[in-house]
């Protein structure tokens, strides 16, 4: 993905090179090829939490609701697998609006830092690619419903068909793994002080995603005390009734 000031940033740990063409070319061969030796790909839901990717998003916006009006103004994403980070994505999206004053005071976004940027419709397509799959991706946010309902209300204005993507909301997993005497509520940034992570929230959208991987790492070591090592016992897990009363986040 090429680099650009304003536009998407598609980086790519050191050491994991792209295929080239005829690599890329002859994979697609085999995949379609339907006498070829190879192995189906494996369900995610048969896959043990270590093998499965994630793609941890957080999202900057003009608002609250999407069916209020607001857009996206950026778009900070991490793509991990067994503990270790793939490659990671940033953007800018231009909201072709104004960005109201008291968002520009709690993220710091203003309307001359977006005005050079991509509008939606060149980063989505964007976005999308470096999620991968549904089939092999599994999209993780910190209280998911926000920022999974702006990215479907994107993909529904832009007439895409939103990927069938499996979803996590580490909110709704902290409340079930941390007990009220650990924390009082399970904002990120109180999740993040209470595991001491390396990256700290700051409302914007690659600090808040990096600091989600933190999160979401850390609770995942608390789930082999429930018997808990593939994801399918991940979305089994996480549809039982949530023990602790429901806080602000």
């Amino acid at each position: 993905m090429a680099l650009s000031p304003d536009g998407p940033r598609w980086v790519q740990p050191i050491g994991q090179d792209s295929y080239p063409m005829s690599a890329v070319l002859r994979i697609l061969k085999i995949y379609m090829d339907p006498m070829s030796p190879v192995t189906p790909i494996t369900p995610i839901t048969h896959i043990a939490l270590q093998q499965t990717t994630f793609v941890v998003v957080d999202l900057e916006t003009t608002g609250g609701s999407p069916h209020a009006g607001a857009v996206i103004t950026e778009i900070g994403a991490v793509k991990i697998r067994g503990g270790e980070v793939i490659s990671e994505f940033k953007s800018f999206v231009n909201p072709l609006a104004p960005i109201p004053i008291y968002i520009t005071e709690l993220t710091g976004i203003d309307d001359e830092m977006v005005r050079l940027a991509p509008i939606i419709d060149e980063v989505f397509p964007t976005f999308l690619e470096f999620c991968g799959p549904a089939t092999e991706t599994v999209l993780v946010a910190h209280n998911a419903p926000f920022d999974i309902g702006f990215l479907k209300a994107a993909s529904k204005e832009l007439e895409y068909n939103w990927p069938d993507f499996r979803v996590v909301d580490t909110v709704r997993l902290a409340r079930m793994v941390l007990s009220r005497d650990e924390v009082l509520d399970c904002k990120l940034g109180t999740l993040a002080a209470f595991f001491n992570t390396q990256v700290t929230p700051t409302h914007r959208a690659l600090d808040d995603a990096q600091t989600t991987v933190e999160v979401l790492h850390a609770l995942f070591e608390r789930l082999g005390g429930y018997g808990i090592y593939s994801f399918a016992e991940l979305e089994t897990f996480l549809k039982k009734r949530i023990k602790r009363e429901p806080r602000l986040i």
